[in-house]
């Protein structure tokens, strides 16, 4: 492309069949197209006067020779190859009729989140891949001072079957906080749940059940990417663009954004809104979960608004 040159933009829809196994599938570029060879999820350009659901049905009944039943939005973002922009509008699609096979001489491979990467896959698929394998729940754990009773919520949470935990515990010292997530880790792994934690440093790099690290937007913005982990997710609190562009710019694989609706957690914080969270999520490239003052029964609502799902305390405590 010559220097300068505009880039052209392609507006794409594609869709992610996911099978009540939790496998989803992937499409073999034909020989004959650019990268050829190379995986991707299925769909294809959105043609002028097309909403993205439509081009997704056309798209994957032309493609796979499916009928789409049931789609929410997903994920989209943008992704900058070296002759084009591709803008992809991604929707999961759990439910259709008719087998698929590949109408277009593409191989087809059901494939579970966690073994893609022995895939070829496209870049621009990269957070596709990120916001299948996280879950669209993100309970976080009320404020206390006790460390059993954090933990005794901890176990609550993951035998609720929530796969991902934020270890949040302001009112603990560093010592505390660090041997409440080494005892609670390997108790969360056996549960098939894993704890996402604000404080690092002092817990031994492996230890199981640490799937990732958490940084507050007052963290993001005085950490370099060099003291975080090498390892496990990286996710960053924001309520601002700024906010989210210093997150990105550290590789943070998940945002966490608000506050979404007035809380008690963050008095005299500007809210976003839906439409506010909406208009952040548009420019993170990757999943993004809303924060504050949402309820479980909001999700389909985050997820119309180009979110992952809900971030809470309240949302996940028990009536007591």
């Amino acid at each position: 492309m010559a220097a300068g040159a505009p880039r052209s933009v392609v507006r794409v829809a594609a869709g992610v069949l996911r099978r009540a196994d939790g496998a989803v599938l992937l499409a073999q570029r034909p020989a004959g197209k650019i990268a050829a060879g190379r995986w991707e999820f299925p769909g294809g350009k959105i043609e002028a006067g097309e909403s993205p659901r439509e081009a997704l049905e056309r798209e994957l009944a032309e493609e796979i020779g499916v009928r789409v039943q049931s789609a929410r939005p997903l994920l989209c973002l943008r992704h900058a190859y070296t002759e084009r922009t591709v803008e992809l509008d991604t929707w999961l699609v759990e439910a259709w009729a008719g087998q698929a096979e590949g109408l277009e001489n593409q191989a087809l491979a059901w494939v579970q989140p966690a073994e893609m990467e022995s895939y070829d896959v496209l870049e621009a698929d990269g957070p596709i891949i990120d916001a299948l394998k996280l879950p669209c729940a993100l309970p976080i754990t009320a404020d206390r001072a006790d460390a059993d009773a954090l933990l005794a919520d901890l176990l609550r949470l993951a035998a609720d079957g929530h796969r991902l935990i934020r270890l949040r515990a302001p009112r603990l010292s560093e010592e505390a906080y660090t041997a409440l997530a080494m005892q609670a880790g390997p108790r969360l792994h056996a549960l098939g749940s894993g704890l996402l934690i604000d404080r690092w440093q002092g817990v031994p790099a492996g230890t199981a059940g640490i799937a990732g690290v958490h940084l507050t937007a007052a963290a993001a913005q005085r950490i370099e990417r060099s003291a975080l982990p090498d390892a496990g997710w990286l996710f960053a609190s924001c309520h601002n663009r700024a906010e989210l562009e210093r997150a990105c710019a550290l590789g943070a694989q998940a945002l966490v954004i608000g506050p979404v609706h007035a809380t008690a957690t963050h008095p005299g914080a500007q809210i976003l809104g839906l439409d506010g969270f909406a208009q952040l999520a548009a420019q993170a490239n990757r999943p993004c979960y809303g924060l504050g003052g949402l309820a479980v029964s909001d999700a389909e609502a985050v997820f119309q608004h180009g979110g992952q799902g809900v971030a809470g305390i309240s949302a996940y405590q028990h009536p007591r």
